[in-house]
C-alpha cells in the first residue's frame, strides 16, 4: 500500500466543512458519562480543525439502536461531556443528512462545532448504503476519520463517504496506524507477540497470522492451557479446549515452519478453587498438575525466561493478560512481564504495541500503560489488524 492522506495534506479548510467521524461510543451510568478517555483521544482532532477555521461535524455512533431512532442511544445525551473535554461549545443537531443539518452549517460560525445524531439510527449506516452515505457528502467538502475503533466495519460513516469526499486520516487514526506499521508491518526485528486470554477458539486467526510474522509467540491465559494440552500434558480442572488439540497441532507446525519460536510455561501457578488467595495455592512444573487443580497463571521461572526473550526482541506486540489478571495473586505473571516491557520501552530498545480491552485493563493495573510505546483502545478493529485483516475504513483512507 502507498501513504494514507493525513490533515497535513489538506490545506485550507477555513469555511469549509468537515464531515469528521469519531468515536464517542462513550460508557455511560444513570444518564452520566463513566469514561471520557475516546473523547479525549479524538479532541486533538476536532480542535485542529476547528482553529484553522473549518466547520467541524461529528459523526459517530451510539450503541447499538438497530436503525431505529432511540431516545436512550441519542448523542444529545454526550454533548455537554463533549464540550468539557473540548473547552468549546458544541451545537448538538438531530439528524445526520437533509435540509436540518444545513440550517445548522448556515448557523454555525467557522471553526465551530456540531455534534450529529446517531449514525445508527438510520438504517442505512450499517449497510454502508450509497444513497445515505451520498445524502451525508451532500452537507460537507471533506471526510475525516478519526475512528481507527470502528474501521473494520464498512459503514456508510466510515468507509461509503470516504469514496465521496476528499478523505482524510485524522490525528488518532494516524497515530494508531503509525504505530501498527512499525509493530507489524515493517517491524524492527526480532518480533515477539504475547497472545493471552481465555479461548484460542477466539484467536485462531490471530495465531495463525502471527506464527507467520513473528519470531517468538507467547502464548498465557487459558490458552496456555490448551497448547499445553495438545502437547500431551495433563492439566486437570484447567479451562481447557480439548476439541481444539489438531488445530494448535496445525499453529504450532506452521510456527516450526515459519521459524517462529512458540513459549509455553513449564512452571505454573494452580489451585484447587478460583478465589483471591486460596489456601491451595501452589507453583509447581507443569507435568505436576493435580486432577483436581486449576492453572490460573504462568510461574515465576517461566516469566523470568518470558523476560529474557523480550530483552533480546525490538518489538513486541500484545493482546491478552497471561493469568486470571482480574483475581489475585493471578495477576503477577501479567503484571511482571508488562513492567519488562515497558522497563525496555522507556529505555529505547523495545517498540511495544498493545490493545484489547483485557490487555489495556491489564497493563492499567501494573501500572505502565503510560510506558508502553503505544496502546490502541480499539477492540474488535485491533484483533482484526492482528488476524492480518484489511480494515475497511482504513483501505479507503489511502493513496
Amino acid at each position: 500500500m502507498s501513504e494514507f492522506r493525513k490533515l497535513d495534506d489538506i490545506g485550507d479548510v477555513k469555511g469549509k466543512v468537515v464531515l469528521l467521524r469519531v468515536d464517542l461510543n462513550l460508557p455511560m451510568q444513570d444518564g452520566a458519562v463513566t469514561d471520557l478517555t475516546r473523547a479525549q483521544a479524538v479532541a486533538p482532532t476536532i480542535l485542529e480543525l476547528a482553529d484553522a477555521g473549518a466547520k467541524v461535524l461529528l459523526l459517530a455512533h451510539f450503541g447499538r439502536p438497530k436503525g431505529e431512532r432511540n431516545s436512550t442511544m441519542s448523542l444529545s445525551m454526550i454533548q455537554g461531556a463533549l464540550a468539557d473535554v473540548l473547552g468549546r461549545e458544541v451545537m448538538f443537531v438531530p439528524e445526520v443528512t437533509g435540509d436540518v443539518v444545513k440550517q445548522a452549517i448556515g448557523i454555525l460560525p467557522d471553526g465551530g462545532i456540531a455534534l450529529l445524531e446517531n449514525t445508527r439510527f438510520w438504517k442505512g449506516e450499517e449497510a454502508n448504503d450509497p444513497e445515505f452515505a451520498k445524502a451525508i457528502a451532500e452537507n460537507g467538502d471533506i471526510y475525516v476519520n478519526d475512528a481507527f475503533s470502528a474501521a473494520h466495519r464498512a459503514h456508510a460513516s466510515t468507509e461509503g463517504l470516504a469514496h465521496l469526499l476528499p478523505a482524510y486520516a485524522g490525528r488518532s487514526m494516524q497515530k494508531e496506524l503509525e504505530a501498527l506499521q512499525k509493530a507489524l508491518g515493517t517491524p524492527e526485528k526480532p518480533v515477539a507477540a504475547v497472545v493471552g486470554g481465555a479461548k484460542v477458539s477466539s484467536k485462531l486467526d490471530v495465531l495463525e497470522h502471527l506464527v507467520t510474522r513473528v519470531d517468538h509467540l507467547i502464548i498465557g491465559g487459558g490458552m496456555a492451557n490448551t497448547f499445553l494440552a495438545a502437547r500431551g500434558v495433563d492439566v486437570g480442572k484447567s479451562l481447557c479446549e480439548h476439541e481444539l488439540t489438531s488445530t494448535v497441532e496445525k499453529i504450532m507446525d506452521a510456527a516450526d515452519a515459519a521459524g517462529c519460536t512458540v513459549h509455553l510455561p513449564y512452571d505454573v501457578v494452580v489451585s484447587k478453587e478460583f478465589a483471591e488467595n486460596p489456601a491451595s495455592l501452589r507453583i509447581c512444573n507443569v507435568h505436576e498438575v493435580a486432577a483436581d487443580e486449576m492453572i490460573l497463571d504462568i510461574g515465576p521461572q517461566a516469566v523470568e525466561a518470558l523476560a529474557d526473550v523480550l530483552k533480546t526482541c525490538r518489538t513486541l506486540v500484545w493482546n491478552g493478560p497471561l493469568g486470571a489478571f482480574e483475581t489475585r495473586p493471578f495477576d503477577e505473571a501479567t503484571v511482571s512481564l508488562a513492567k519488562t516491557a515497558a522497563a525496555l520501552s522507556k529505555e529505547g530498545s523495545l517498540i511495544s504495541v498493545a490493545g484489547g480491552g483485557d490487555t489495556v485493563s491489564a497493563l492499567n493495573h501494573a501500572g505502565v500503560a503510560k510506558d508502553f510505546t503505544y496502546i490502541s483502545t480499539a477492540g474488535g478493529a485491533f484483533l482484526e489488524w492482528m488476524e492480518g485483516k484489511e480494515l475497511p475504513g482504513v483501505v479507503a483512507l489511502y493513496i
